[in-house]
């Protein structure tokens, strides 16, 4: 089944053509950028546009968080729940990063 609006879209693509709208483009005539993962380069750009990072690059970040507070705290007991939390998050950051060079 078409998007509702096909034919609006169509026409104004039309439009845009007949006015010239897709003349002298900026790369126009050379090949497209090579993507290291074609199938998922639109959401990649998407998620990099809007600021998003991989994972292992956020746990990255959990993980100097943890390591601040560690050495902030002076509670024994919490400073055990912070290496096990730093200990789980580095086994995270490692699939993580095996996950993302697939």
């Amino acid at each position: 089944m078409d998007h509702p609006l096909i034919d609006l879209i169509n026409q104004k693509i039309r439009e845009a053509e007949a006015d010239g709208a897709f003349e002298n483009l900026e790369g126009a005539g050379k090949p497209l950028p090579k993507e290291d993962d074609p199938e998922n380069a639109l959401l990649n750009r998407l998620v990099k546009e809007a600021g998003g990072v991989p994972e292992f690059v956020s746990l990255s970040r959990e993980l100097s968080r943890l390591r601040e507070e560690l050495r902030e705290t002076d509670d024994r007991a919490r400073r055990q729940d912070i290496l096990k939390e730093m200990a789980m998050t580095e086994a995270r950051i490692e699939i993580a990063r095996k996950e993302y060079k697939r």
